[in-house]
C-alpha cells in the first residue's frame, strides 16, 4: 500500500512562484543578488561565516589570547585574519565596481598586526561588520560585476572566485580557532584544500 505524501513534491517552477511570491511580500524595497552571481559558492561562504561565527562567540575573551591549531597563531590573530580578509574583498569588489574611496581601511600585516591586540569586544565588532559590509557589497553587484576582477594582495582575481577565496577562509578559520570545529562539518568540495591549510 503507498502512503500519499502529506507534501506535494516541488519542481523548478513552484520554486520559482515560491520565489516571485515572496518578493512580492516584500515590497519593492527589498533588494536582491544579481542572477549572475555565483549562488552555490555564495551558499559556502554564508554557512561558513555562520560557523565560524559560532565558534568564535563560543570562546570567552580570555580565549582569544591563547594559541591556535594554527601554528605561531593566537586565536585573535585567526579572528582578525577572518575579518580583515572580508575587508579586503569587500573594498576591492568596489573598487573594481566604480566605488573607489581614499577612506580605505588597511589589510596588510601592519593591519593584521594591530588587530589582533584589539580588545576582544572591538575584535568581535570588527569581524561582524567586516562580514555584513562583505555580505552588502556581494547583494549589490549588478551582473556585470560578477563578469569583472578585483585586485587582491595575492593578485588579480575575477570576482566570481571571491565567494569561494571566503568560503576557504571562514571555514579554515572555524577549524584553527582550535575550539572544536571538526573538518567533518566543512562542506565537500572545500574539505581537501581546508585540510591542507596551516
Amino acid at each position: 500500500m503507498t502512503v500519499p505524501s502529506s507534501r506535494p513534491s516541488e519542481t523548478v517552477g513552484d520554486l520559482d512562484q515560491a520565489r516571485a511570491a515572496l518578493r512580492a511580500r516584500q515590497g519593492s524595497g527589498a533588494r536582491y543578488e544579481s542572477a549572475n552571481a555565483p549562488a552555490d559558492t555564495l551558499a559556502l561562504a554564508r554557512l561558513g561565516t555562520a560557523y565560524f561565527a559560532r565558534k568564535l562567540n563560543e570562546l570567552n575573551d580570555a580565549d582569544l589570547a591563547l594559541p591556535s591549531a594554527r601554528p605561531g597563531w593566537s586565536r585573535a590573530r585567526v579572528a582578525a585574519a577572518v575579518a580583515l580578509q572580508a575587508r579586503e574583498i569587500a573594498q576591492a569588489v568596489e573598487d573594481a565596481n566604480g566605488l573607489e574611496s581614499e577612506d580605505r581601511a588597511e589589510t596588510d600585516l601592519a593591519a593584521l598586526a594591530l588587530a589582533e591586540t584589539l580588545p576582544p569586544r572591538a575584535l568581535r565588532n570588527l569581524e561582524a561588520h567586516a562580514d555584513v559590509h562583505l555580505a552588502v557589497v556581494w547583494r549589490d553587484l549588478e551582473d556585470a560585476g560578477w563578469d569583472g576582477q578585483v585586485t587582491l594582495a595575492e593578485g588579480v582575481r575575477p570576482t566570481r572566485d571571491t565567494p569561494r577565496l571566503r568560503a576557504l577562509a571562514v571555514w579554515g578559520g572555524a577549524l584553527a580557532l582550535g575550539n572544536g570545529g571538526r573538518l567533518c562539518d566543512v562542506p565537500e568540495e572545500l574539505r581537501d584544500v581546508v585540510a591542507k591549510q596551516d
